[in-house]
């Protein structure tokens, strides 16, 4: 049987998607100084609300998380207020949307707050902070069971400020070598206490963080982002598979409304993951939802969904070339091509 893609989905209970179509997270870097949405961010979201899902760009959930220049947050009034213009536009075009939730750990740094680095261990990463080149990256301190409660706490209220700005739910960045990656890597973590040394403690920030916003907005309101192939300023360690086998097992008692590959491209294999591609492997792990992505074409996640890979795709630089990404490809016309010249602006 052949899948339509821009056919309903029926993600849960609450959650019914017009297509399995997601617009990826994007990170633009085009909030205000106060980290809050601004109205061509508005104009922006809007323009693409025929996605069954969009996923925001990765927000912030406190001040200490921000790795990035201008990345909006999710923790004060005035960005709830912010991302309130953009839910109700969205809405009002006939879309859903998540809010991404994001710690960048790491690689974090103290130019944009006043404070500590924070990370699983105090293991740095080489290089320079993205758009500031200038800003290198320190060494981190090693986060302590306080800053571990706390960062809990604030990845729980963040997801219950995204349902107060009208998203219709929350996706925990536990990708791609932030912070809950950290975790979840041996590379970046070397601790001996209860969040270390062996695949049931790597795995239990990030199970304690779900557990934390499935307590603040409900599991069918919740999602998750994860990398268990390493690739993203963190080294691959064949140890890591263990902590994803069990950190998958866990989560899929928690009924969650999807699990989201985190990769660039999903034909990258690993490893650590026993020559198994990220979709690969999560799709023999997790009975959740999955959501696929990584350099797919429409074309490329249909057949890749028909041969059951994975439920749905991500779709991310050709929605920043096309807002009527949906319209284009339901009518079978041409897209534009992506050009990195479009990270200029929002259109």
């Amino acid at each position: 049987m052949t899948t339509d893609l821009l056919a309903p989905y029926k993600l849960n209970d609450s959650l019914e998607l017009k297509n399995r179509v997601f617009m990826a997270p994007l990170t633009r870097c085009m909030a205000d100084d106060n980290l809050v949405p601004t109205q061509d961010m508005v104009e922006y979201y809007a323009r693409r609300a025929d996605a069954g899902l969009i996923i925001s760009e990765a927000t912030i959930i406190r001040p200490d998380a921000q790795g990035y220049p201008n990345t909006p947050g999710l923790f004060t009034s005035e960005q709830i207020q912010g991302w309130k213009k953009v839910t109700d536009a969205v809405h009002a075009n006939g879309g859903k949307m998540f809010a991404q939730l994001w710690h960048v750990g790491r690689v974090a740094h103290p130019h944009f707050f006043d404070g500590e680095v924070l990370a699983p261990s105090a293991i740095g990463v080489e290089g320079s902070v993205p758009r500031m080149r200038e800003l290198t990256y320190i060494t981190p301190k090693a986060a302590t069971k306080e800053d571990i409660n706390s960062l809990i706490a604030d990845f729980a209220k963040a997801a219950e400020n995204a349902i107060e700005a009208g998203f219709d739910g929350v996706e925990i960045h536990g990708a791609n070598g932030y912070l809950i990656d950290q975790f979840l890597h041996y590379a970046a973590n070397e601790r001996t206490d209860e969040y270390g040394q062996t695949p049931e403690n790597m795995a239990r920030f990030a199970i304690e963080v779900t557990d934390a916003v499935v307590n603040a907005v409900g599991n069918e309101r919740t999602a998750i982002r994860l990398s268990p192939g390493a690739y993203f300023n963190m080294e691959e360690d064949k140890r890591d598979k263990a902590v994803f086998d069990y950190l998958l097992a866990q989560l899929d008692d928690k009924k969650l409304a999807y699990i989201h590959g985190g990769i660039f491209d999903d034909s990258t294999q690993f490893d650590s993951l026993e020559g198994k591609t990220t979709s690969q492997y999560l799709r023999a792990n997790t009975k959740t939802s999955l959501v696929g992505v990584g350099s797919y074409s429409f074309d490329d996640a249909k057949q890749a969904i028909n041969n059951g890979q994975f439920d749905l795709i991500a779709i991310g630089r050709p929605f920043i070339a096309n807002p009527d990404y949906i319209s284009k490809v339901a009518n079978n016309e041409e897209l534009v091509a992506y050009s990195d010249e479009m990270l200029a602006k929002l259109f």
